[in-house]
Parts: structure tokens; C-alpha cells; sequence
């Protein structure tokens, strides 16, 4: 093996952020290569495989906390983060240190520099880095089971290389279009790609004709389906309860129920009531997170593509029905697609809204999103920046002191904002956050 050549974490993230820039790699045959270099440590603790347009994040934070709650080790393996490369990979939810970045890149290059010496596309992606600290850290801390959320799509993921226990598909909309497909039957027929024969399949809700793709697959592969529309039908009262806010948490709470009954086959501490408390004790930055900075109240959501942006809508209309007023929003967002109906929401509900573009080559700029935006509506909108918005990590500018702020589009922006509202969790990695 060859020496240490990455000395500190500045050194380790430029290498990894010159991976990074050279763009994401399609297909699982280099993942499977460095697998077995690093001899299949995803093998030796089950695995539950999540994917889906929207909701994959949330229900993979509960199902984790599900099993935590059950006394279970446990692994998470996420993406992207939210301020600190480390979130992504956590054991127990302690994230990756830097040490242990630093480490794992020095052990990971001499395999990736054999696996590229074929040629400059075999040689693995950021994501693919990502993925084998993953597991070789899951195998190391000796997890009991290791909850893997899909990075893009799901048949050419890089995390396709595991040979799950259950596969779940959150939900179907119409995201990455340009390389999932530009339509749902499509999008559905890639992140079915992770069923696995024999393999159970949870399957959230979900358009009809993704439904039928998505069926037809497993049928092929002989994979038993578990439906959330079957077994919790259509009257939200019937669904499990969780501490995260909104209606679509509901409907990712029987997601992950769903996933534990499953496992309780394998771990029978696993049982209907360690679920309903897990439920209670996700933690998911983020997702309709109230929090509150200086005295102001503040709430966080990612919602970033047209089906997020009907949950934002749902969560907006009785956001104004609770407090008898239209918030405050700051908004960015990456890609015109995603932009136009999370602009259409906003219109509708925003009092008065600062448009901040994310700190990443995709975002939309100022002149970009406000070509989006109707006339009537402009006088509403404003340019700003994130210094002018949050000057320090106690207090935000937006509007008035009674004025409720909703920061809602992108999780890039939410990134840079929680960089600078909660300084404890160090300073911001979003040059490493775009996939």
C-alpha cells in the first residue's frame, strides 16, 4: 500500500473536490470494482436501499431512528450534506470526522489509481469515494444494519452495488430529468433499478403510472411488493404519527413503518411500539424545521422540484391559517425546471420575498429567477444576499419582528444559511455539496 500522501483535511478536500469538478460518472461496473477491491465491505451488515424523487432523505433519518430506538447500531448513509461532508456517513448519527476523511482518502487512492489505469472514466467519482468510506466505516464500527439512501436515480447509483435486506421507493415525481428520464414512468423505471430478486419492496405513494412500471419490475424479479396506498389507504388519520411537520411526513412515517415491520422478521426488537417512538425522535434538518434566531421565528425547508413544491403549498396554506398573515420568504434554487413552480407557490404566499442564489454552478441567478416571476408580482421580490439577510449568527433582516421567514427552495441555501445562523457546526463545504 502505498504512503499517506494527503497530510491534513484542506489537502484531502481539494483532492476530493478536483474529483468532484470532473462531473458525475453513470453506471455501477467501477463501484463494483472497488468493492471488491476493498473486499465487499457492504456485505457484512444488512442493508436497507432507499430511493425516490422526494422524501428518500427523510425516510432513511427514520427508519434510523426507528432502529437506534431499538437498540440497533446502525449506519446512514446520505447525500448531499447540509453544511459538513461528514453528515453524509454516520454510525449511530455521529458524523465522519475530518481525521477519518483524511484517513480513508490516503487508503482509497492506491485503489482507485489501479482501477483507473485503464482509463480516465474508470477512475472512481467523488460519489463513488463517498460510498466506499460509507461502507468500509459501516463495516468497521460493526453495524447491525446500515440504512443506504440513493444518490441519483437508483439502476446506475453508485450504492447499487449492495445486496439489500428491503428496498423502498419514497415517491415519483418529475426531477433530473435530463438524466433519469422526462416522464414518470421513465424516472420510475430507473429508481426501480434497485429491486432486488427476492428482495421486499416498500413502496410509498406514488403516481399510477409509476406504480404499474415500477410493479412490473418486481414481478420480474419476484421481489413481493408492500404498498403505503394497500395497507394505510387514503384517510391521512390512519397513517403514523412523527415529530417531523407536514402531511408527506405522514405519508414517509408509513414508509418507514412499513421497512421496520419488515425487519422485525430479522430483529424482532423491532416491534410496533420501539416504531411509533422512533418516529418521534427523527432528527432531519431542513424539512419544515422551525427554529428561531434572535427572537424571530425561522423555518427551514428544502423543498427544491415540482412535487416538493406542492408540499410547500400545503405547508404554506396552513402556515397562514396558523399565524393569520403571509411570511417572508428567501428563496434560491438550481435549475429552471425545478424554479418554475417553486416560484408559482411563492407568489402566491409571499408577503414580500428576497431571491438569494445558492454558492453553486447550477443555481439560477437573480436576472434568471425573476424572468420566471409574473409582472404583478415583482414589486415583492427583491435581490439580496445572505450577509445583508443574516449580518451574524443572531439575527435576520427579512421583514419585521413579527413577521414569521420561510427559507424554501434549494438545500444548498439552507446549507449556507445553517453555516452562518449555527457556527458550531463549522464552516461550510458547499463547494463539495453538489452531488
Amino acid at each position: 500500500m502505498a504512503s499517506q500522501r494527503f497530510a491534513d483535511y484542506p489537502a484531502t478536500t481539494e483532492y476530493l473536490y478536483a474529483l468532484k469538478t470532473a462531473g458525475v460518472k453513470f453506471g455501477i461496473d467501477r463501484m463494483r470494482t472497488l468493492a471488491a477491491a476493498l473486499g465487499h465491505p457492504e456485505r457484512q451488515y444488512p442493508v436497507v436501499h432507499i430511493a425516490g424523487t422526494n422524501g428518500k432523505g427523510s425516510v432513511s433519518a427514520m427508519t434510523e431512528a426507528i432502529l437506534r430506538t431499538a437498540g440497533l447500531r446502525t449506519g446512514l448513509y446520505t447525500s448531499p450534506h447540509l453544511v459538513k461532508l461528514g453528515e453524509r456517513v454516520q454510525v449511530d448519527r455521529r458524523q465522519l470526522s475530518e481525521a477519518e476523511i483524511v484517513a480513508y482518502v490516503n487508503e482509497l487512492c492506491p485503489f482507485a489509481e489501479r482501477i483507473g489505469e485503464t482509463g480516465p472514466d474508470d477512475f472512481p467519482s467523488f460519489f463513488e469515494f463517498m460510498t466506499g468510506m460509507a461502507f468500509l466505516q459501516f463495516a468497521r464500527h460493526a453495524v447491525d444494519v446500515a440504512v443506504i439512501e440513493v444518490g441519483l436515480g437508483g439502476r446506475l447509483d453508485a450504492t447499487n452495488v449492495v445486496q439489500p435486506e428491503v428496498t423502498a421507493i419514497s415517491s415519483i415525481g418529475l426531477d433530473h430529468i435530463e438524466q433519469l428520464g422526462d416522464n414518470v414512468t421513465k424516472i420510475a423505471t430507473e429508481k426501480a433499478g434497485i429491486i432486488k430478486a427476492g428482495r421486499p419492496l416498500v413502496l410509498g405513494r406514488v403516481p399510477a403510472e409509476a406504480e404499474q412500471a415500477i410493479r412490473a419490475i418486481a414481478r420480474a424479479r419476484h421481489a413481493p411488493v408492500y404498498s403505503v396506498r394497500e395497507i394505510f389507504g387514503e384517510d391521512l388519520g390512519a397513517y403514523p404519527t412523527t415529530n417531523l411537520e407536514g402531511d408527506y411526513q405522514r405519508w414517509n412515517a408509513a414508509t418507514a413503518t412499513l421497512i421496520a415491520r419488515l425487519l422485525s422478521l430479522r430483529f424482532p426488537q423491532v416491534d410496533a411500539a420501539t416504531t411509533a417512538l422512533g418516529l418521534q425522535r427523527v432528527c432531519w434538518p431542513g424539512r419544515w424545521e422551525r427554529t428561531e434566531i434572535g427572537g424571530r421565528q425561522l423555518i427551514l425547508d428544502s423543498s427544491h422540484n415540482p412535487e416538493g413544491a406542492q408540499v410547500l403549498e400545503n405547508n404554506l396554506h396552513r402556515l397562514v391559517a396558523e399565524t393569520g398573515r403571509k411570511p417572508v420568504i428567501i428563496t434560491g434554487v438550481l435549475g429552471e425546471y425545478r424554479a418554475r413552480a417553486l416560484l408559482d407557490v411563492i407568489c402566491r404566499y409571499g408577503r414580500e420575498v428576497h431571491l438569494v442564489p445558492p454558492q453553486q454552478p447550477r443555481a439560477l441567478s437573480y436576472a434568471e429567477m425573476e424572468a420566471l416571476i409574473a409582472p404583478e408580482a415583482l414589486p415583492r421580490f427583491q435581490r439580496s444576499t445572505l450577509e445583508q439577510l443574516f449580518p451574524n449568527a443572531h439575527s435576520c433582516t427579512a421583514g419585521g419582528p413579527e413577521d414569521m421567514v420561510v427559507v424554501t427552495g434549494s438545500i444548498y441555501l439552507l446549507g449556507e444559511i445553517l453555516a452562518r445562523i449555527d457556527p458550531q457546526r463549522g464552516a461550510g463545504e458547499g463547494n463539495l455539496q453538489d452531488m
